[in-house]
């Protein structure tokens, strides 16, 4: 299964925020041995926001989307999303008793219009509870489509995710992702002609054409990673797939030139 990440916030279009989110979406993702070919950002506007859904499921199977959850008027993510898989608002009284019995804790009398929105579900969907906040998260699905929608704080999206979206995506695939990571040294330790990306890409040479695994190097501050990625159907399975191209990986390089090897397990 394809997944497409779709943020949404203007306030990371006009570079206020950083769009950490989709860093730990795809991380997570790729650990699930799910495929993400595309990140999107837009800003909080229903038709854009249609437009980018348009574009997503035109190439992918499900989107995940994230922000546009909360109690003010930009907030518009949900219900634009209730029109586009024509499900009906409802209001989920655990979600709403949770926002009352907030307000009364808090001092705040009776729940503003804005919060009590967050209340509104999608009739027909799988509700995803937020026990870090308020908004509550969702899954909906139609004609085949998937559509998780999480809130925008990662301190909320993240929990969120593992413990309901995890087990729901890991039914939808049938492989698992395992990456090592081969740090070299950096340019303080090593010559600076060994250790930078070019001259690690030239040692490598052909192993980079490999499908499975995959290897890559990437240009760090304090030298070159280089990262090696293998799909199977268990953890075992891929490890065994990874372990003779990271040996091949290690000779061309050289010892003397690694700092670490490790599963990346970020």
């Amino acid at each position: 299964m394809i997944v497409e990440i779709i943020s949404i916030g203007t306030e990371i279009l006009m570079g206020n925020i950083v769009n950490t989110n989709a860093q730990y979406l795809a991380k997570r993702l790729a650990h699930l041995g799910l495929d993400c070919h595309f990140q999107t950002v837009v800003g909080d506007n229903p038709a854009r926001i249609k437009s980018a859904l348009d574009v997503a499921y035109s190439r992918a199977d499900a989107v995940i989307m994230t922000g546009g959850l909360g109690p003010t008027k930009d907030d518009l993510t949900k219900e634009m999303l209730m029109e586009y898989f024509g499900k009906a608002p409802v209001v989920d009284a655990q979600v709403l008793n949770f926002l009352e019995e907030r307000a009364k804790a808090r001092g705040f009398g009776k729940l503003s219009d804005g919060m009590k929105k967050q209340a509104i579900v999608p009739a027909d969907s799988l509700i995803l509870y937020n026990h870090h906040g308020t908004a509550p998260g969702c899954v909906m699905e139609r004609d085949g489509k998937i559509c998780i929608l999480l809130p925008g704080p990662p301190h909320e999206m993240q929990p969120m995710f593992e413990e309901c979206c995890e087990l729901y995506l890991n039914a939808k695939t049938d492989k698992v992702l395992v990456s090592i990571i081969i740090k070299c040294l950096s340019k303080i330790d090593a010559p600076i002609s060994i250790v930078g990306e070019s001259p690690v890409a030239d040692r490598l040479a052909e192993i980079l054409d490999g499908t499975n695994p995959t290897v890559a190097t990437y240009a760090k501050e304090d030298g070159c990673v280089v990262r090696v990625t293998a799909a199977g159907k268990t953890h075992d399975e891929a490890l065994k797939i990874l372990n003779p191209v990271v040996d091949k990986c290690r000779a061309r390089i050289g010892e003397q030139f690694i700092k670490y090897i490790k599963e990346d397990a970020d």
